[in-house]
This record gives structure tokens, C-alpha cells and sequence, in this order.
């Protein structure tokens, strides 16, 4: 009985299960194969793992096989390798010259056993891998770079003493001047050695084992800036520059700057730059004489006394001086011209230190204080008391400045032209340097006295002296012993000292406080006995004392004196007491020292004579 026909459903399931079943033998096919495929490579990679205490095989280091060595094997063929290169120089090349060095010059050394621990880490893994990577490098193989080592401090020493050799700077081009011709010279590129580069190779090339040709160290280039055509423009400027004269003029007068001076001072501008100018020590002597030309030099405000004795302002007077950059900008216009060269002495106001203006604000109008005192005595002490008048003379004080006497004079030296004349020294009238300076003090003490200034600093005569006021003198001695007095106005005070033939006047200027000063002198009275003075005297017999009745001599006196100093209110400002205590001036007393005769029956003449005297 035949089948019955299929349908199309039916037909259509069929063909997806025969796919199906197609498919599952495929897959089967496929994972059969594969694990054959991964069963055949796991086989390899165990045939080639080889061992692991060994180096697989294709490694080099530096060139050198160590494939199939233990590590400790490795390590010392690459030793016994390198042995004889330690000590074998290498040829390096730095522009024309050559240098050669020896690994052990240097410092350079290799860590074998870390560069074969490197190399031995290529060939490593786990079972079959191993074998797989060592498959690898069997084929294509693998060069491994040495672990070195060196001294930088030395290499870089080395590198600097090539640098030193071979080094060219560059030269920019110039412009050079032969009298007042100008030329360009051509400059030259220059190079430099790449220190840090150089190094590196050469510790690279002394650190291989198999060496090798020269080793050709890097050089950088430097190129100059400045060109011949950069200075083109400069030097057309220059040649019209130097072409003829520059005249100079101010108001009526004229002068005249040379090519050859125009050439000692102008200066090549700077790279990038076409401008000219003029500058160094040339320029500075040629305005300095073109300064000469046109200078006046400013007048200081002063002060002057007129006739009715007040003090006034004499004014300050503008000067001018020639200003050099804009008179050198000038110079340079001019001189760019082909014709009419003309420039101008440019000048600029020099104003004085001490205006005008300054002056007046000063309150210099009046009589502060004054005093005068009558001098005479040999013409040495004369000269001495003209000399330091006139180096406290004009001297300014400023508001709560203090004047101090030594420091206005300074060290009273014969350099200074003080002569000997008499002088107290240790509470005894002598000669000495300098003698009659205390004429001048007592003076400037009395004046500060009498303005109402404060006194800070004041000491009496050790002698006292009659030809000064009484317990109003003051003696100095540089540099301790000094006559000092403060300005307590609210202005200056200017300090002027007139001497005459016989006397000297101190008078101090400002702006009067409006004080009265009241004082009052202590009479002179005696404070002990007259000293004796003994003194040897060998023609008088032994013991015998005589004092010469005709001497003179004095006890020791004192005095004080009570001054008090009033505002314009009335108010007491100051009131103050200066002591004065004078030694004696001692009577001379003659002892005698002359031993009496051997002979008791000798008759004393000497004796005899004293008596009748």
C-alpha cells in the first residue's frame, strides 16, 4: 500500500530536524578538533617549557647568548665576556677632534646578575606557557640591555672637558670702524656640545661588549642673530652719521662735533634693533667739554647781617647745566641729515640745594641772644682765639637740634694751625696747645645764656679767671670736656661769631621766643686756705723752709649763679643754678736739702746769710 503523500507542514518540519541533526555533528565535529587542536598545543608547550632553572633560549644580553644557562652560568660568561672590554678604550668623535675612554676611566660597570635576572624573566612562566613564550623567543629572539652603572659626577666632568675643546661660540656680525669708515664683518654660526646627550652615550657605548666603531657624540648648532643684511640699514645710518661735523648752538655760541668724535661715541645697537646711539666713556668727555660751554652753577640762599644788625635773606640764584640725553638725541638728528646738520645745546634748570624759599621758612629774622667778651694776651693766644671763632662761625641749629662746641671745631690740632699759647692743665697755668680756645666758649655760653636757650652741658676754669663774668665762664677740652646748649624754639638758629681787635661778639639769630632771663651772681667768696706748694730747694740747709713773700697766690674760691628763664606769659621755663669752684693758686714753699758741714766747728756762712735775709 503506497504512503500516503506528506503535506506541506509536515514537509517543512522534516527539513528543520535534518538541519538540526546536521548541526549537532558539526558541533561535535568542531569541539573534537579543538580539543585536539588545545590538546596538541598544551603537548608543545610542555616540550618546549624546558627547565626552570635554565635561560630560554634566543635571550642575549648586549649581544651575548646566554639561552640554555643557569643564572650563575649566565653570569659569568657575560663576565669573562666583558673582562677584557673594562680596560679597552673607545673612539668618540666630537666635531673634528677625538677622544677616547676606558670603561674604568669613567666609572662605567654593568650589575650582571641583574641584567640576567632581567633576561631570565622573558623566558618565564607557569608549565605551559613557558613553553609557549620560550617558543617565541626562540624564533625572534630578544636582546636585553645591561643593568649600568657609572659615576655621574665623573662623566659630566668628562663631558664638560670635551665642551671645553671643542665648544665654538657664535660671532654675530658686526660693524667695524676704521677711523670713520665703517665696514660690516660677517659673523659665524658656532655649536656646542649636548652634554647631557653625550653622556648618555657614552656610558651606552662603553657599557657594550662587543664595542665597535667611534661613537659620534651630538653637537648642537647655534646660529647667530645678527646678520651682514640685518646691519645693512645700520650701517647705512652709520655712514651718514660720519659724513661731515654736527654743529651744536645756544643762544649765540656754537660748537662743533667732529666725524672722528661722532665715531668714539656712538654705540652699535643691539641685536634686532637698527636705532644709534651714543653712550661710553667717549660720549661722557665730549658733553662734559660741550657742558663747559653752557654749565652755571646754582647760588645757595644764604644770610647776611645789614647794616642796623639784622639778619637777612640773601636769595639763591638758579643755575643751568646741559642736559646730555636730550643734547646726545640731538646730536644723533642732526647727525642723521645729510645737510644742515644743526642741533641744539639742550640745558635744563639746576636748582640750589638750599632755596629761597627754604630760607625764609627757616625764621632766621632777629637777635636771639648775644654777648661779647675783651680778649688780649701774646699774639699765639690771639691767633687761636681768631681761628676757632671762625670755626664755630655759621653754624645753623635746627629746632631741638643740640650745638656742641667740640663738635663744631673738631680736634684743636696744630695741622689746623693752632699755635702754644697759655693754657690751665691740671689746676695749673701753662703752656700749651691751642690756648685761648676757652675765650671763645665762654663766649658762646654767655650768648646761649642770655637767650634763654638750655644749657646741657657747661664746666667752670679749674683757675678762676677775672677778665670773664663772674661763674658765667666755660672751659672745653676735645674730645671730653664740652660746651653744649639746645635749640627749644620752634625755629633755627643761625650762630655767628665778629671778632674785633680786642673783642669778641657771639651773637644767635632766629625768631625771638620773646623770654626774659633773670639772674643772679653768688659773690666770689673763699672755700679754704692757700695751698703750699713745697719744693726742694738744695741751697737752703737741710730743713729750712722760706716762702718767697712776693709771689702770687690765691685760696681756692667758689661762686654760683641763679638764672631763671620766663616765657612771653610769664611762665618759668627754666630755672637753673651753675656752681663754680676754682682751686688756689699755691704759695711756693723752698725746703732745703744742702746737708750740714762734717766739721761741728765749721761756721754755717749759708746759715748765717738766711738769717740776715
Amino acid at each position: 500500500m503506497d504512503a500516503a503523500p506528506q503535506t506541506a507542514p509536515q514537509a517543512a518540519h522534516l527539513k528543520r530536524r535534518l538541519r538540526q541533526a546536521r548541526l549537532r555533528k558539526a558541533r561535535r565535529w568542531f569541539l573534537a578538533a579543538l580539543v585536539s587542536v588545545l590538546a596538541t598545543a598544551v603537548a608543545v608547550g610542555f616540550a618546549f617549557a624546558g627547565s626552570a632553572g635554565t635561560i630560554a633560549l634566543g635571550i642575549t644580553v648586549a649581544g651575548v647568548p646566554i639561552g640554555g644557562l643557569t643564572t650563575d652560568e649566565a653570569v659569568r660568561a657575560l663576565q669573562q665576556h666583558a673582562r677584557a672590554g673594562v680596560d679597552k678604550p673607545q673612539t668618540f668623535l666630537a666635531g673634528e677632534q677625538e677622544f677616547r675612554f676606558t670603561a674604568r676611566q669613567l666609572g662605567v660597570s654593568i650589575d650582571w646578575r641583574a641584567s640576567v635576572e632581567q633576561a631570565r624573566r622573558h623566558g618565564d612562566g607557569f608549565g605551559a606557557m613557558r613553553g609557549f613564550r620560550r617558543l617565541e623567543l626562540r624564533f625572534a629572539g630578544k636582546d636585553v640591555m645591561p643593568a649600568i652603572h657609572s659615576y655621574d659626577t665623573i662623566v659630566a666632568s668628562a663631558m664638560k672637558a670635551i665642551a671645553l675643546k671643542v665648544d665654538r661660540p657664535r660671532i654675530p656680525a658686526a660693524i667695524s670702524l676704521q677711523g670713520v669708515e665703517p665696514s660690516i664683518v660677517p659673523g659665524r654660526t658656532g655649536f656646542v656640545l649636548d652634554q647631557q646627550a653625550a653622556g648618555i652615550a657614552v656610558v651606552g657605548a662603553l657599557a657594550s661588549l662587543d664595542g665597535g666603531g667611534p661613537v659620534v657624540l651630538p653637537l648642537r648648532v647655534e646660529g647667530v642673530r645678527v646678520t651682514v643684511a640685518s646691519l645693512a640699514p645700520v650701517l647705512a645710518k652709520l655712514r651718514t652719521m660720519l659724513s661731515a661735523p654736527v654743529r651744536l648752538r645756544y643762544q649765540a655760541a656754537y660748537a662743533a662735533v667732529t666725524p672722528a668724535q661722532l665715531a668714539s661715541m656712538v654705540e652699535v645697537p643691539a641685536p634686532g634693533s637698527s636705532a644709534l646711539t651714543l653712550g661710553g666713556p667717549a660720549a661722557d668727555r665730549i658733553l662734559a667739554r660741550l657742558s663747559k660751554l653752557v654749565d652755571r652753577p646754582p647760588t645757595d640762599a644764604t644770610f647776611d647781617v645789614d647794616a642796623s644788625g639784622r639778619p637777612v635773606v640773601v636769595p639763591g640764584l638758579e643755575g643751568r647745566t646741559l642736559d646730555r640725553v636730550k643734547t646726545s638725541a640731538s646730536i644723533l638728528a642732526a647727525a642723521a641729515q645729510q645737510t644742515e646738520r644743526l642741533g641744539d645745546l639742550v640745558v635744563a634748570a639746576a636748582l640750589p640745594k638750599h632755596t629761597t624759599a627754604q630760607a625764609v621758612a627757616m625764621g632766621i629774622n632777629e637777635v636771639v641772644g648775644t654777648y661779647e667778651t675783651t680778649y688780649g694776651g701774646i699774639w699765639n693766644r690771639l691767633q687761636n682765639v681768631r681761628l676757632v671763632a671762625k670755626l664755630v662761625d655759621d653754624h645753623f641749629i635746627a629746632p631741638g637740634q643740640t650745638f656742641s662746641f667740640n663738635r663744631a671745631t673738631g680736634e684743636r690740632s696744630a695741622a689746623k694751625g693752632f699755635l702754644q699759647a697759655p693754657v690751665i692743665v691740671n689746676g695749673e697755668l701753662q703752656t700749651g696747645l691751642g690756648g685761648g680756645v676757652c675765650q671763645v666758649s665762654t663766649t658762646v655760653f654767655n650768648a646761649a645764656f642770655e637767650a634763654g636757650l638750655p644749657i646741657t652741658a657747661r664746666t667752670n676754669h679749674a683757675l678762676y679767671i677775672s677778665h670773664y663774668p663772674l661763674g658765667r665762664d666755660a672751659t672745653v677740652d676735645y674730645p671730653g670736656t664740652d660746651l653744649q646748649f639746645k635749640n627749644d624754639t620752634d625755629h633755627w638758629i643761625w650762630l655767628r661769631t665778629f671778632i674785633g681787635d680786642t673783642s669778641l661778639r657771639v651773637t644767635l639769630y632766629g625768631t625771638s621766643p620773646h623770654r626774659k632771663v633773670e639772674s643772679t651772681t653768688a659773690p666770689l667768696r673763699v672755700t679754704g686756705a692757700v695751698p703750699i706748694k713745697k719744693v726742694d730747694d738744695p741751697t737752703l740747709p737741710k730743713g729750712k723752709q722760706v716762702i718767697d713773700p712776693d709771689q702770687s697766690s690765691s685760696p681756692p674760691m667758689g661762686t654760683s649763679v641763679h638764672r631763671i628763664v620766663y616765657d612771653e606769659t610769664g611762665k618759668v621755663l627754666y630755672d637753673s643754678v651753675w656752681y663754680s669752684g676754682y682751686l688756689g693758686v699755691p704759695e711756693i714753699m723752698r725746703v732745703g736739702t744742702k746737708a750740714k758741714p762734717v766739721n761741728p766747728g765749721a761756721t754755717d756762712t749759708t746759715g748765717a746769710i738766711i738769717a740776715l735775709h
